[in-house]
């Protein structure tokens, strides 16, 4: 790696879903060499395929020297701050630990670039979750909407969001807020809910499993973006975008869980039974997310290309390598 003038992006949360295909992307664009950070539990399937081609340095971002050290090595142009407790669901078994993980981690990274005098441009990777309680006649949800978080998830996003914007204002961090959508596409943890549909029909397709679908609420409805999509924006909020602002990225269409699981159904020829399971159901669910990404649009010109179709049928066939495998 290396090269005069190139430009140092770094990626925390390398190893995880959107880091590995936002790697991916950034391999792509001319002069960027592609930085991670990774912990000695880090599971590096989702980048072994980028080995030789990515430099990974060890960092636990609840550690503040752990967190200089990181930034003295890579003193990064560009920062990529995707490292979080991600899964809602996850966020009420261990509240504390999500609110700890997603706001100090965030804390130390924010306070290592100024100990050291950094001046990159950071995306914060923020959450429609923050909406949270949408009532029917606020969508499609802008920016400027309430945020009635019903998750402790939730609520660690309002306060990261916050944060950026905060230390924009109070010590001109060139901070870029995304608040993400639904997203999914292939490598998308089994915990996530298209994900783990597509992981059950790929194992009752091979008989590893009965032919029963087990699902939680299907009424809900999803705005969902491919995250080949979602990390280009990414990528461009921190080349357009204006600091101290805060951009949705979405795909302005909602769709019922009923229907995601109906698609992956027809791309399977498997005869499966859909079976409800009340340990899926979560404490307070949001029934309905629809993103207006017009702000982001007008400022970058970036929309959404990949339909959720393909998303679907790219996730099921990953699942079928990974069972098959």
């Amino acid at each position: 790696m290396g090269g005069g003038g190139a430009v140092r992006a770094l990626v925390t949360g390398i190893t995880g879903f959107a880091g590995s295909h936002l790697s991916e992307f950034l391999l792509g664009q001319p002069d960027v060499e592609v930085w991670g950070t990774v912990r000695w539990r880090s599971r590096m399937e989702n980048v072994e395929h980028l080995r030789g081609r990515i430099a990974l340095v060890e960092c636990d971002l609840r550690d503040a020297n752990s967190t200089r050290h990181m930034l003295e090595t890579v003193r990064p142009d560009v920062v990529f701050h995707l490292a979080a407790q991600s899964f809602v669901p996850t966020s009420w078994d261990a509240p504390a630990e999500t609110i700890t993980n997603n706001v100090v981690g965030q804390l130390n990274l924010f306070e290592g670039i100024r100990a050291l005098g950094l001046d990159p441009v950071v995306q914060v990777a923020c959450s429609s979750e923050e909406y949270g309680l949408v009532l029917e006649d606020e969508v499609p949800i802008l920016e400027t909407n309430p945020l009635r978080p019903l998750s402790p998830y939730g609520v660690s996003k309002i306060a990261q969001d916050m944060l950026g914007y905060q230390y924009f204002r109070s010590y001109g961090l060139r901070v870029v807020r995304t608040r993400t959508f639904n997203h999914t596409g292939p490598r998308r943890g089994h915990v996530f809910v298209t994900s783990n549909f597509a992981r059950q029909i790929a194992e009752i397709e091979r008989g590893l499993q009965e032919p029963v679908l087990h699902v939680g609420n299907l009424d809900a409805r999803r705005d969902f973006t491919d995250v080949r999509d979602v990390v280009r924006a990414y990528w461009l909020a921190t080349q357009q975008g204006e600091p101290g602002e805060v951009y949705n990225v979405a795909s302005g269409r909602a769709w019922a869980i009923r229907d995601v699981v109906q698609t992956l159904l027809h791309l399977s020829s498997a005869a499966v039974t859909v079976r409800p399971d009340p340990a899926r159901q979560r404490p307070s669910d949001v029934p309905l997310l629809l993103g207006d990404y017009g702000k982001f649009h007008r400022r970058t010109g970036w929309e959404p290309t990949i339909p959720i179709e393909r998303s679907l049928a790219d996730l099921l066939d990953y699942w079928r390598r990974r069972v098959q495998a």
